[in-house]
């Protein structure tokens, strides 16, 4: 089905054509015609399906016609568990809303960054992009009206939940109106996602694709067992015998991460440390050199990854194993894009070989294990 066929403005069909979209992917086909219907949409689908897009075309397009809301009463808001995230989403509709006749002022707003800025910038933001914390502070100083929202979405629903934001969705819920349309994406059909689906949609029209595991086909699997003091040196022997020039790696904790990209540098090999505890100026920063070739290893935790989005990235590590088989599918599926192959290298511990044997079971593949106890890792 092409998007002409979805029921987009002429507008946004052009927006869509410049910027190279071909066809809709299936969560944009399905969701798309139900949310300009103006029905209650639940979106179950995974990181890079194009759910992003799903919201924000017909978003945009029910804000065409409409008279200018008051200065600080938004009409669209959309909340994201990420700074990273909120950010992604901004640019999203940014890049789209260039093209409408009608002047829609789109605005990311998040924590970690000084709160003035973000006070000043509200002025005529009809679609807020924010993380609740940030969002709850704008809103105590009356920096941002939240009575006049039509369209509530929750992006990665299943993060916000599981990251412990439910009290503040709470307290969001309860200063907006309660006649809105409710959109909900998510990367899976959790409990805790469940029981809030019941407060927040009204017969709402379910959407489910299913996550695509054919792109795995392209991304080599390789497997180490490796204890835990012998992973970082071979960590090093595997990027300076390889030669590898761009590798993400996955670590289990933020301490962890700035550990591994220190002994990184000390031995020569450029890296940088991307986590929540850094700085939003420190954390673009540190995409942008990984992008831009100028660090060789970026080290990141699971929840850093959601705004990582680098079409031939060659390399991804897991230094240690995500709990979950899913996540493990989230991690290596950032590499192998765009139809080009990619490497998935995971360091496993004797105590992670059970785990490492779930995962496998999950996604029907096996994948072969190395033991580096006969390596020479000496002088790495």
């Amino acid at each position: 089905m092409p998007f002409t066929e979805l029921g987009l403005h002429s507008d946004l069909l052009y927006a869509l054509e410049k910027q190279f979209y071909v066809s809709p992917t299936p969560i944009q086909e399905k969701a798309i015609p139900e949310i300009l219907k103006g029905k209650d949409v639940l979106g179950i689908a995974q990181t890079g399906s194009g759910k992003t897009a799903a919201y924000v075309l017909p978003t945009l397009q029910l804000l065409q016609g409409k008279p200018v809301a008051k200065n600080r009463h938004i009409n669209t808001l959309v909340l994201v568990p990420t700074r990273e995230l909120a950010i992604q989403v901004q640019k999203v509709y940014q890049s789209f809303s260039q093209w409408l006749p009608q002047h829609i002022k789109p605005l990311a707003v998040y924590g970690g960054v000084s709160i003035n800025p973000q006070m000043i910038a509200l002025q005529g933001v009809e679609i807020l992009v924010a993380t609740p914390g940030r969002l709850l502070e704008l809103v105590e100083k009356k920096s941002v009206y939240l009575s006049n929202v039509e369209v509530l979405i929750l992006d990665e629903a299943d993060k916000i939940l599981n990251l412990g934001f439910k009290e503040e969705i709470n307290q969001v819920l309860a200063l907006l109106p309660k006649k809105r349309q409710n959109l909900l994406f998510s990367a899976t059909l959790s409990t805790d996602l469940t029981a809030i689906k019941e407060v927040l949609l009204h017969h709402p029209v379910t959407v489910e694709v299913e996550a695509e595991t054919q792109n795995l086909d392209l991304i080599t699997q390789l497997a180490y067992i490796a204890e835990d003091e012998r992973k970082g040196p071979l960590l090093r022997y595997l990027i300076k015998q390889h030669g590898m020039q761009q590798v993400l790696v996955f670590a289990s904790s933020v301490h962890r991460a700035d550990a591994i990209a220190d002994k990184l540098n000390a031995n020569k090999i450029k890296a940088i440390a991307m986590h929540s505890k850094k700085s939003q100026g420190g954390r673009e920063d540190a995409l942008r050199k990984f992008k831009n070739g100028e660090v060789t290893v970026l080290v990141a935790t699971d929840l850093m990854s959601r705004g990582i989005d680098i079409p031939f990235l060659p390399f991804v590590v897991n230094y240690e194993l995500p709990r979950s088989p899913k996540d493990y599918v989230h991690r290596i599926g950032r590499t192998g894009r765009a139809e080009n192959a990619g490497t998935a290298i995971s360091l496993v511990n004797t105590n992670e070989l059970h785990h490492f044997n779930v995962i496998q079971k999950k996604m029907k593949t096996t994948v072969a294990l190395t033991d580096s106890f006969d390596m020479d890792l000496r002088g790495y």
